[in-house]
């Protein structure tokens, strides 16, 4: 019988070079920066409104929606979804 995969998994790889919670938390802000700004675009709602509505500049508001900024507390995207009628949920594995 032929191996279908040789070698090792690509989150074994992430794991030995110690950046496989990193790559999970990219991973993470990147679709929930892309939903966040999927519903600003379905409702027409602009970046310079979500800033003012949030009382931040419009620079914050590209950090927030930047994939690569892990930093951005899940505080403010929990405010960002509200604002848009929406609710962020999480679940462990």
């Amino acid at each position: 019988m032929k191996q279908k995969h040789v070698g090792s998994k690509l989150e074994d790889f992430l794991a030995e070079d110690g950046i496989l919670e990193e790559c999970r938390a990219t991973a993470i802000k990147f679709k929930i920066a892309h939903e966040l700004e999927k519903a600003m675009s379905e409702q027409h709602i602009s970046k310079a409104e979500i800033a003012k509505r949030l009382k931040t500049s419009r620079s914050g508001v590209d950090r927030l929606l930047d994939p690569e900024n892990t930093s951005i507390t899940l505080n403010t995207m929990a405010k960002v979804a509200h604002l848009l009628g929406k609710r962020i949920e999480f679940g462990l594995r």
